[in-house]
C-alpha cells in the first residue's frame, strides 16, 4: 500500500535536487488532510514557499486550503513543526521574498513570466 508521503514525494521532478518540504493541509471543501512536497526557502525562523502550479493562471489548491485552514504542520527533514501559514499576494515583502527564492531556483523565474497573475508567497509561521 503507498502511503500519502510515498506518493507526494514521487510528484517532485521541477525541483529534483531543490530542498523540499512536506506540507500538510486540509481540503477547504472536502476536509480531507493532504500532504504537498514543495520546494522551500527559509527566512529568518519562517519557511517560504511560492503558490506557482508552473506559472498557470490558477493558484494551486494547496494555497487555497492554506488560505482557509492556515493552521497546519509541516515536515522539515526529520522535524514536525506546527506553523501558521500568512498568504502574501502583494506588497513589497512579498516581492522580496519571491526573488529571494527565484534567485536560488530560476524556475520561479520562469512561472511568473508564463503567467499574467501575480504568483503569491505564503509564509509558514513556526508556533
Amino acid at each position: 500500500m503507498t502511503s500519502a508521503r510515498t506518493t507526494a514525494r514521487s510528484r517532485v521532478d521541477p525541483f529534483k535536487g531543490a530542498p523540499l518540504v512536506l506540507v500538510h493541509h486540509v481540503g477547504a471543501k472536502s476536509g480531507k488532510e493532504r500532504i504537498a512536497p514543495l520546494a522551500y526557502d527559509i527566512d529568518g525562523d519562517n519557511v517560504i514557499i511560492i503558490a506557482s502550479k508552473g506559472g498557470t493562471p490558477e493558484n494551486p489548491a494547496w494555497f487555497h486550503n492554506l488560505v482557509a485552514n492556515p493552521d497546519t504542520k509541516i515536515e522539515l527533514g526529520p522535524d514536525v513543526i506546527e506553523v501558521t501559514a500568512e498568504p502574501l499576494t502583494e506588497g513589497e515583502e512579498r516581492a522580496r521574498l519571491y526573488q529571494q527564492m527565484a534567485d536560488k531556483m530560476p524556475n520561479f523565474h520562469e512561472y511568473q513570466k508564463n503567467t499574467d497573475r501575480l504568483i503569491p508567497v505564503v509564509v509558514l509561521h513556526r508556533k
